[in-house]
This record gives C-alpha cells, structure tokens and sequence, in this order.
C-alpha cells in the first residue's frame, strides 16, 4: 500500500501548474516585444545611414562637376528640384561622367531627394544645397525644402 501511495505522489508531481506557464508565456511576450522594437530601430538607423551615404555621394559627384567645369550644374533656375528628375534634376549634368545613376529615398519613392543651386553669378551657380528627410533625427541646418526633409549638405 506505501508503494501504491507513492506511486501517485510522482505522478501528481509531473507538470506545469498554470501560474507557471503565464509566467513563461509572459517572458516570451516580452522578450519578442523588445526584439521587434530593437529591429524597428535597426530598420530605421539603416535607412537613415543609406541615405547619408547617398546624399554624400551626390556631394562627391558635384564637386567632381564643379573641378572639371568651374561651377555647379544649374537645376530650374535656382529653385527646389528632385535630383533624380530626369529633365530638371542633376540626371544630365552627372550622370554617367560622375554617377551611374541619382540615388533615391531607400523607403519610399514619394521622399525624393532635392537640390538647389545657388550663389549665382554672371549666369552660373557656385553654390548648391541638396536634402533629404531622415526618419530618426531632428533636422541639422537651414539647407532643407520642406518639414519633412531633415537633413542637408550644403557648398558654400
């Protein structure tokens, strides 16, 4: 009889009770919430470093224009264009001389990234500014066409 007793004490011991398993479930609730916030951010920081590295390669191309012609090219006057704008933007002056191509916004086609000449002289612009709105950062300067771009480089 002591061993039958015995026998179903371990077999009532075998388990999880519940307050155990909301705990567990809970944990994993949380530590899959963080993940996805962390990867969120990750997203984000990335799309902002790519769009850096394109407006600074825009920059690079414009003074390799600047080098060889003694001035900026002009984009519709000294008003705000959509770089990557075939007609108006800095598609001819640069691309395929100094670029392969005009970058675009990582994320979305409608966030374009602009430029403006500017400092003109006897007809010709030897200054620029070109912007682009980051999803992560205040706004840096005064070189920006709109609220939502955030983030510019400018000569002089």
């Amino acid at each position: 009889m002591k061993r039958y007793l015995s026998q179903q004490r371990n077999d009532r011991i075998h388990g999880f009770s519940l307050v155990e398993l909301l705990i567990t479930v809970s944990i994993i609730a949380i530590l899959v919430a963080i993940g996805i916030a962390s990867y969120a951010t990750i997203n984000r920081q990335s799309r902002d470093t790519r769009r850096k590295s394109d407006l600074e390669q825009i920059r690079s191309a414009l003074e390799m224009y600047r080098a060889d012609n003694g001035y900026y090219p002009a984009a519709n006057g000294s008003s705000w264009v959509v770089a990557s704008e075939p007609t108006l933007g800095l598609t001819t002056a640069l691309v395929p001389t100094y670029l392969p191509i005009i970058p675009t916004d990582p994320s979305s086609p409608d966030q374009d990234y602009m430029y403006q000449a500017t400092n003109v002289a006897s007809g010709l612009y030897y200054g620029y500014c070109i912007s682009g709105g980051l999803e992560g950062e205040d706004p840096t300067d005064t070189c920006t066409p709109a609220p939502t771009h955030t983030y510019g480089l400018k000569n002089p």
